[in-house]
Order: structure tokens, then C-alpha cells, then sequence
């Protein structure tokens, strides 16, 4: 039987659990919105912060001292294994910098700590992507744990695996960079404030407890998990005498990659020209791609879906890139062309291993990064090589 492809599945998740509500799981325990507002994670204000906070919430952060490099990495399913190939081509290539911060949404957040440790973890990036595990993530799909349950997949397989590859020993590790300074941030969005939560897993990492190991790969998993697709993380909170369960899911629900604030970035310059470059790694294809939709409801939802995470890409891209120039950073973006193969449907391996070895090829010609989004165009043909931005040769 034939797969369905990812937006396909998700629409059709959404429309039982909209015909079939009153069968859903048992009721969570509510609290308010004042408890939501004043929520605690074991006990502490500086694990998290939401995105929408003045750059101020930040303010006991520390970054390295000297020049600065920061690497953003964005969602997109399978189309990670794109970054895990072109992180290990980069370290081939031998143009690699060592990341003063690492951010990661959806699938970039399962590169993000791995990325953030550098290359002695390229192998365990390209086992994920190119091995076949992550494709039993998606095996035996039951409608009735859409209805009836949390997700689609409504197995804990992507938990297990995360905690898998993320020991003590690696949260230990990512401690031990924290303390000198170094930062890493994955995003989850909470379903019940309907807010982009970034998580500092080097803080969280700097507590060393049982407790904090279960928080790191809690949040980790939370950020790939694809709402009604796979379960979502219930991440205990509290507020006063309060005790409850924020729901987290995907970060790419609310943003499909970030780069901190601007204001938290300036900052960190305590009144000096900031040295910092950014290399903002799209795990997805962001120019325009023709398509003659089927006229049918599913389809139709499915293209949408992914013409709204396009367009917010584009939005996030050409923002980041003004307010780059505008401080004089460095200005680094990769992403998939448009010309490569359509994704197939869940994390299909042959797929991802060529995938994975686009993006090794392309860090080791030294092309995978341009120095501004691309310009408009339409989506009929290839754009012609004049009208395209210049690229960079190897990492600057």
C-alpha cells in the first residue's frame, strides 16, 4: 500500500479529530491563564524564554568573548538529512567554524546538539539521516490514534531515539561548552499559549541532574514532534502551589527557523561593533516550485501548508538579512534548489542518502553558502545564473 505524503497525512488527522472530537484523550488538568503566565520548569525562571519577550528576558547571558559564529537551523522533515550532509562535507572541506550559538527547529533541532559539539559528531548525524532508523519512525500508521489519542504515529519511538543518541555523558559535554560561554537554543512552540518558547539547554545542561537529562531530551523530542502526527511532549510545570503539564510541540508550527532576537544580539556587543557571522542552514527548498494542484480537498490543504512554511521562511530570511547588513555581520545562507527532487513521503532512506550526499558534495565544492536570500522570480523555470545571488566560496 502506498504511503501518504506528510502534508496529506496531516489534513487528514486534522479532519477526523474535527468530525471526532468528543473522543479524544482524557482531559488534562487546566490551570489559568495567570498560572501559564508565571510557569516554572523545575523550579527555575532562566531555562526558557518566549520569543515574543523584550531582549531584556535575556539578560544573564554571557556569550563567548572574540568573534562570534552563529548557526541557525531550520525544520524540514527528511530534507535534515541535507544539513547533516552538509555539516559533514564542511568538516571535510576543512572551513568548519567552532559555533559560538546553535539554534535548531523541528529536525534541526535533532542536528542542533550534535552541530553544537562539532565534528566528532558527524558520524552520529549521518547514522540518523542515511542508517534507516529515523524511517521506522514512521512505521504502522493508525487513524485511531489520531482520534482516539495524540497522534497519528502514537508511539514513543522518536523519545526513545532521542534519548538514544543523548546521553549523560553528551549532556555533560554540552555543560562543560556552556560554561565557556558558548550558547545552544532549540524551539518548541506551546500549544496551550499558542507562544514560540526558546529553550537554553546549555542551562539546562548546567544542572546535572536526573531531572534535567529527562528536560533536555523532553524538548528535543518536542521540537520534531509534528502535531497529530506524533504525540506531543507534556513538560511539567508549576506556578505558586499550581502543579501542571504545558503541551509542546513542533517549533516549526510557529517559526521554521530561528535567529535570536535582534536586540539580545546587539546587546551581547556591550557598545562595540559586534563580530559576528551568521550561517542560517534551511533544511527545505524556499524558491518557488510549479505545481498544477489536483483539485482536491487534501491536495489543496497539503500545498497550502507548505506555501505558508515557504513564505515564512522567505519573511524570516529577508529580515535577518537586512538587520545583518544593517550591523555589518556576515550574511551566510544554504538551502535545497528548487531543481532537486520532490521529497517522497515519511523519512523514506534512499531519499535522505542522496540527500545527505548533496549536501557533503555542495560544502566540499565549496558552494553551499550565499551571501543574501535569493531574489525574486517566478516559479515556471530555473532562475538564469545572472539573476542569481553570488555565491561564496567556502565558509568566510
Amino acid at each position: 500500500m502506498r504511503r501518504m505524503s506528510r502534508p496529506l497525512v496531516v489534513s487528514l488527522v486534522i479532519a477526523l479529530s474535527w468530525m471526532l472530537a468528543a473522543c479524544a484523550s482524557p482531559p488534562r488538568v487546566p490551570y489559568t491563564v495567570a498560572e501559564a503566565k508565571a510557569a516554572r520548569v523545575l523550579n527555575m525562571d532562566d531555562l526558557r524564554r518566549y520569543a515574543d519577550e523584550p531582549a531584556s528576558a535575556f539578560a544573564g547571558t554571557k556569550l563567548v568573548a572574540g568573534p562570534r559564529y552563529y548557526l541557525a537551523l531550520s525544520g524540514g522533515g527528511a530534507d535534515g538529512a541535507y544539513g547533516a550532509g552538509l555539516l559533514n562535507g564542511w568538516t571535510a572541506a576543512g572551513t568548519r567554524p567552532n559555533f559560538s550559538i546553535v539554534s535548531g527547529v523541528s529536525t534541526g533541532a535533532l542536528i542542533a546538539p550534535f552541530a553544537f559539539l562539532g565534528p566528532q559528531y558527524d558520524p552520529t548525524l549521518r547514522e540518523f539521516y542515511t542508517s534507516g532508523i529515523a524511517e521506522t519512525l514512521l512505521d504502522s500508521p493508525n487513524p485511531l490514534n489520531a482520534i482516539f489519542g495524540s497522534g497519528l504515529f502514537g508511539n514513543k519511538r522518536l523519545r526513545e531515539l532521542v534519548a538514544q543518541y543523548i546521553s549523560q555523558d553528551f549532556v555533560a559535554a554540552v555543560a562543560s561548552e556552556y560554561a565557556k560561554g558558548r550558547m545552544l537554543f532549540v524551539v518548541t512552540t506551546n500549544l496551550d499559549s499558542q507562544r514560540s518558547v526558546i529553550w537554553d539547554l546549555g542551562r539546562i545542561a548546567s544542572l546535572q541532574t536526573p531531572e534535567s537529562l529527562n528536560l533536555f531530551r523532553d524538548v528535543v523530542a518536542a521540537s520534531a514532534s509534528l502535531p497529530a502526527v506524533f504525540p506531543p511532549m507534556l513538560i511539567n510545570a508549576e506556578a505558586g502551589s499550581a502543579r501542571f503539564q504545558e503541551m509542546h510541540v513542533d517549533g516549526g508550527v510557529m517559526a521554521p527557523v530561528l535567529t535570536l532576537p535582534e536586540a539580545y544580539l546587539l546587546r551581547n556587543a556591550s557598545g562595540k561593533m559586534l563580530d559576528l557571522q551568521l550561517y542560517i542552514l534551511i533544511n527545505n527548498k524556499i524558491e518557488p516550485e510549479f505545481q498544477v494542484v489536483p483539485d482536491r480537498t487534501l491536495e489543496i490543504a497539503g500545498r497550502s501548508s507548505s506555501t505558508i512554511v515557504k513564505t515564512q521562511t522567505r519573511s524570516i530570511l529577508y529580515t535577518t538579512y537586512d538587520f545583518a547588513r544593517r550591523n555589518k555581520f556576515g550574511f551566510n545562507l544554504s538551502y535545497i534548489e528548487a531543481d532537486r527532487p520532490v521529497s517522497p513521503a515519511g523519512f523514506n532512506t534512499a531519499y535522505m542518502r542522496d540527500l545527505f550526499q548533496y549536501g557533503y558534495d555542495k560544502a566540499m565544492s565549496g558552494h553551499a553558502w550565499e551571501k543574501a536570500p535569493p531574489a525574486d522570480a517566478p516559479p515556471a523555470a530555473p532562475m538564469a545564473e545572472t539573476s542569481r545571488v553570488r555565491r561564496v566560496a567556502g565558509a568566510n
